[in-house]
C-alpha cells in the first residue's frame, strides 16, 4: 500500500509539470502568432513651434473677497497745509519768442487850444483902397463899440486866412453868449460866423493899442457847425435879406 501510494504522488507531480510545460509552449506560440506592433507614424509638421513654459509650482492664489468701503462720516474741509499742497508744474522748455507788442493807449481827445495870430491883418484890409467905406464907418463909431466892430474884422481875415475852404462874410460875437468888451481887449465865448450859408461857433480875443486903437494881439478858435433847427433862436439867417447882422 505505501509504495502504490509513493508511486501515485510521483506520476502526479510529472503530470503537473507536463501540463505547465503544454501551457507555456502554446503561450509563446500564441504570442509568435500575433501581427507586430508597427511604430506611430510622426505627425505632420505644420512650421509652428510650440514652447511649454513650466509654471511656477506654489499654492493657488485665491481672490481676495471684495470689501464694501465702511462709510465714514462727513469731515468739514479743510485747507490742505502749504507743505502738503502738489507743487506747481513748470514748464522748463524755453518759450517761444513772442513779438514786442506796443499797448494801444487810447487817443484822449486834447483840449481845445486857441491859435495865436503870427500876423495882424485888420490894419493892413483898412488900408487898402476898397476898404474906404469900413473906414469912415469907425470913424463914426466911438469906445467899446469901435473896439468891437475892429475886432471882429480881424477874426473874419484871420478864418480866411487859416480856413481856406471858408469864405466868412459876417460875424455875430454875441450869437450864443454875450461878449466881453474891456478898455483895450475884446473878449468873445459865443460868436457865431457864417461861410456859405452856415454858420459855425467861434472865439477869440483881442488887444488893443490904447493909443492908436490898432489891434496889438489876436487869438482866436473855430469850433462845430451850429444846427441850422438852433439858428432861429439865436437870431442867425442863411442871407443877408432876411435879417440885418
Amino acid at each position: 500500500m505505501e509504495l502504490t501510494a509513493g508511486k501515485w504522488d510521483d506520476g502526479i507531480q510529472w503530470g503537473a509539470a507536463a501540463s505547465f510545460a503544454l501551457h507555456a509552449a502554446a503561450i509563446l506560440a500564441l504570442l509568435l502568432l500575433l501581427p507586430k506592433a508597427e511604430p506611430p507614424l510622426p505627425l505632420p509638421d505644420d512650421g509652428l513651434s510650440v514652447e511649454i513654459v513650466p509654471q511656477p509650482v506654489g499654492p493657488p492664489i485665491m481672490p481676495e473677497p471684495a470689501r464694501a468701503p465702511s462709510p465714514e462720516p462727513a469731515k468739514p474741509e479743510a485747507v490742505a497745509p502749504q507743505a502738503q499742497r502738489p507743487a506747481p508744474v513748470v514748464d522748463s522748455a524755453p518759450a517761444a519768442a513772442m513779438p514786442s507788442v506796443t499797448p494801444i493807449v487810447p487817443l484822449v481827445p486834447r483840449p481845445a487850444e486857441f491859435t495865436t495870430a503870427s500876423r495882424l491883418l485888420a490894419d493892413k484890409v483898412l488900408t487898402d483902397p476898397r476898404s474906404r467905406g469900413a473906414r469912415e464907418a469907425l470913424r463914426g463909431l466911438a469906445g467899446s463899440e469901435r473896439n468891437l466892430q475892429l475886432c471882429d474884422l480881424e477874426a473874419l481875415e484871420q478864418v480866411r486866412r487859416a480856413r481856406p475852404d471858408m469864405r466868412p462874410d459876417t460875424l455875430a460875437p454875441y450869437a450864443m453868449a454875450p461878449e466881453k468888451v474891456g478898455g483895450n481887449s475884446v473878449e468873445v465865448r459865443g460868436g457865431a460866423f457864417r461861410s456859405k450859408g452856415k454858420w459855425y461857433n467861434i472865439q477869440f480875443k483881442c488887444g488893443l493899442h490904447a493909443g492908436s486903437g490898432k489891434v496889438m494881439s489876436f487869438a482866436f478858435l473855430v469850433g462845430d457847425a451850429i444846427p441850422q433847427g438852433e439858428w432861429q433862436a439865436h437870431d442867425l439867417v442863411a442871407d443877408d435879406g432876411a435879417a440885418d447882422q
